[in-house]
């Protein structure tokens, strides 16, 4: 009787390990050693660079401004939060004090989640743009405080962090930073219905003199919101920077003026008596060579397929173009020699 066996069964696969977002700790200084620097020491001040600035309390980020970024003035007005009558008034009352937060809270005009909400988005919107690299140079002036008042304080790690999240995000969805800051213009592609509300209005706004901070002010939106729909609208081709093309520049060094007595200048490959003809430079025939213009006896021999060299012209009197040949008298001129002597001085005035 035959046992039958039957195979082991193989182990099962385990399954896939799911996505785990990656926790690799930003290196501090990453963006500005010198911000992390004044973190360290717990300093207040502002912080000064190129593209805005940055207001410290006891080390930590309590404000943000930037010219490429709307106010927190305009990012509540336009959103209906709080009208422009009662941040004038606040301003005026509290400003001088650095207590205009706390003025619109205890005046009722705003509460303080919302206060805390929309001065977050506009502290992490104004710092990605002052944190941009730039090569001018940084200054702190220490003991300067906003008017806003603090409001809610944030680390400088938190900042450098979200700054680097949201330049990765920009580099995924288009790569090419120039639409950031150039105006734009609209392509001849047209956008389907399937644009979305928010970018079909920032697609309207494009009328290639705007920027992409100029459209977000007119929409009282972030700048950095309103850049991330600009890198989709390019990046499905219904916008593109208008970059003016670059100037063309003059060679560096001009080609010389053709000697009259041969149409074909001297970087005429077809005329025989140009430089570039081998001939002409050494060998059989070169200005070196024997029967060439250096052997002030002979000819050089044309080529088997080259047309025959032009009689010699009646040489020119000197002029101011011809410096290094001084004046002589027509009649006694040999045609070789002055010809060489126009050569020379051709060659010297490269």
């Amino acid at each position: 009787m035959t046992m039958v066996t039957t195979p082991p069964t193989p182990p099962t696969p385990p399954p896939p390990a799911l996505p785990v977002r990656d926790r690799t700790r930003i290196p501090a200084g990453a963006l500005s050693p010198m911000l992390v620097r004044l973190a360290a020491e717990r300093a207040t001040g502002v912080l000064i660079r190129e593209r805005g600035a940055l207001y410290l309390a006891d080390g930590q980020v309590v404000h943000a401004e930037s010219p490429d970024t709307p106010g927190l003035d305009l990012l509540l007005g336009a959103h209906g939060v709080l009208d422009a009558e009662g941040w004038h008034e606040a301003f005026a009352q509290a400003g001088e004090r650095g207590r205009v937060g706390r003025y619109l809270v205890d005046r009722g005009r705003l509460t303080t989640g919302a206060l805390e909400l929309c001065h977050l988005g506009a502290l992490y919107d104004a710092a990605y743009f002052v944190l941009e690299p730039s090569s001018a140079p940084a200054r702190f002036r220490y003991g300067a405080a906003h008017w806003l008042g603090p409001v809610h304080p944030v680390s400088v790690a938190a900042v450098e962090r979200e700054t680097l999240r949201r330049r990765a995000l920009l580099h995924r969805i288009w790569p090419d930073p120039a639409a950031d800051e150039a105006p734009l213009a609209r392509t001849s592609r047209p956008a389907g219905p399937s644009v979305p509300p928010r970018q079909a209005a920032v697609l309207h706004l494009v009328d290639g003199r705007r920027t992409a901070s100029d459209i977000s002010r007119a929409l009282g939106r972030p700048a950095f919101h309103t850049l991330v729909d600009v890198h989709r609208l390019a990046a499905a081709g219904l916008l593109a920077p208008d970059v003016p093309p670059p100037p063309v520049l003059p060679p560096a060094h001009p080609a010389p003026p053709p000697l009259p007595d041969h149409p074909g200048g001297l970087g005429d490959p077809d005329h025989p008596g140009s430089l570039s003809d081998p001939g002409r430079l050494g060998g059989p025939g070169g200005l070196g060579g024997p029967g060439g213009p250096g052997d002030f006896g002979g000819t050089a021999p044309a080529a088997p397929d080259a047309p025959p060299a032009p009689p010699p012209s009646a040489p020119r009197e000197w002029s101011p173009a011809h410096a290094g040949e001084p004046p002589r008298d027509p009649a006694e001129a040999d045609p070789h020699i002055t010809l060489l002597r126009r050569l020379r001085a051709a060659l010297e005035a490269l």
